[in-house]
């Protein structure tokens, strides 16, 4: 049984399955599109149409990494009902607190690592 933690663990393994499934699903999205620009279906500038799938794709899987739901973050919300745990809203100001500076951080952290990949993704293909 999982337990809410404040600003650490605000979702459970069932929650963190669907957001790494989503992540990967947007990161094949994102392969799919390199794919088709590397077999000359669509301009080199189609690239940059990865940028939101790398987005959502780092999004998820680091919301499972981190178990820690960005969207309940802000939401002062937890859902740990699928791991033997509750759900419910957080009322305490600290947690509450606590819990959308974890979710800035998560923000931060996947617009970084999107904006790099993208980056790698638009430079890589400019050679093909």
């Amino acid at each position: 049984m999982e337990a809410y933690q404040p600003g650490v663990c605000n979702i459970g393994s069932t929650q963190r399955r669907a957001r790494r499934q989503a992540g990967i699903g947007s990161f094949g999205v994102a392969a799919a599109i390199v794919l088709a620009v590397a077999l000359s279906v669509l301009p080199t500038g189609a690239l940059w149409a990865t940028a939101p799938f790398l987005f959502g794709g780092w999004l998820g899987v680091l919301q499972d990494y981190f178990r820690f739901c960005v969207a309940f973050g802000a939401l002062a919300r937890y859902d740990l009902s699928g791991s033997g745990g509750a759900a419910g809203s957080v009322a305490e100001r600290e947690a509450v607190a606590a819990d959308r500076k974890r979710a800035a951080t998560i923000l931060g952290i996947a617009a970084v690592f999107s904006a790099v990949s993208t980056a790698l993704v638009v430079a890589l293909g400019s050679l093909l």
